[in-house]
């Protein structure tokens, strides 16, 4: 049986993790639902990790986490089972940029994912046909392809030593949009929403800080592409993370990483 803890966002904000951080402040933006039990949706669950904090807000809850990749919901199932209030929390596996509802819910939900969906933005109309009067999609997306991070990776990649290999359509598209966007999208059909942009001053250690933060999803592309030379990719990180250390530069207290992204939550109103 899966057991979960009352949800807490104290909690949280005490022991803050620089990649879960934006789901918690997108879980506390997100208002009371309508159904009890409620029924949610996790599009790009990976792991499974905010899945589980999912049914620590909503202990009752039907919760399915959705993802594409085997691997990681072969790490999810071990979170799956009955919660302790009597909930349910399962993952499915589903290409997230066709998935169509096939049941009313009340809040699809999503965190870091849909940017790699190109036309995103264009299944908004199917997802909010969905939700229940009173329901919620509520998502947030990482956004730093103006940053100096990543102006530093497409220069590596422009690279003598890389272009063959990662000059030329391996980074992914830019396809995130600006949170006015966003709102002018979703309030067109019919919902009342809340927009907004973060750019996060992570603080990282002082030894070697940006080693955890080339190997997440956003280089898979690229380190897909470096793969049959694992040797490679270990060169080519290695410079990626000489590169950001020139960007930037240490201090006494660690590094400080800029790192922006954008939220929204989506309601649909209730009948009147």
């Amino acid at each position: 049986m899966h057991t979960t803890r009352a949800w807490d966002p104290q909690r949280y904000l005490d022991s803050p993790d620089p990649r879960t951080r934006p789901f918690h402040d997108l879980l506390g933006r997100i208002p009371e639902l309508p159904g009890r039990p409620a029924r949610i949706a996790d599009l790009g669950c990976g792991t499974g990790v905010v899945t589980a904090v999912l049914a620590e807000r909503w202990p009752d809850a039907h919760i399915t986490g959705l993802d594409s990749c085997a691997e990681s919901l072969r790490a999810a199932e071990a979170r799956a089972g009955e919660t302790a209030a009597g909930g349910r929390l399962e993952f499915q596996r589903a290409d997230i940029g066709d998935w169509s509802p096939e049941e009313p819910y009340d809040l699809i939900v999503s965190s870091a994912a849909l940017q790699w969906i190109t036309d995103h933005a264009e299944r908004f109309k199917d997802w909010t046909r969905a939700l229940r009067p009173g329901g919620v999609l509520a998502f947030q997306v990482p956004d730093n392809a103006a940053s100096a991070g990543h102006a530093a990776l497409r220069a590596l990649c422009a690279s003598p030593r890389w272009r063959e290999r990662l000059g030329t359509g391996v980074l992914p598209e830019h396809t995130v949009h600006d949170p006015a966007d966003y709102l002018d999208r979703l309030a067109g059909l019919g919902l009342a929403v809340d927009a907004w942009e973060t750019t996060y001053g992570h603080v990282l250690p002082a030894d070697d800080p940006f080693a955890g933060w080339v190997t997440g999803t956003g280089m898979r592309p690229l380190l897909d592409a470096l793969a049959d030379d694992p040797g490679d990719a270990e060169e080519f990180l290695a410079e990626y993370r000489a590169r950001l250390r020139e960007t930037y530069p240490a201090a006494p207290y660690g590094t400080v990483f800029p790192f922006r992204r954008v939220f929204a939550v989506a309601r649909r109103e209730r009948a009147a």
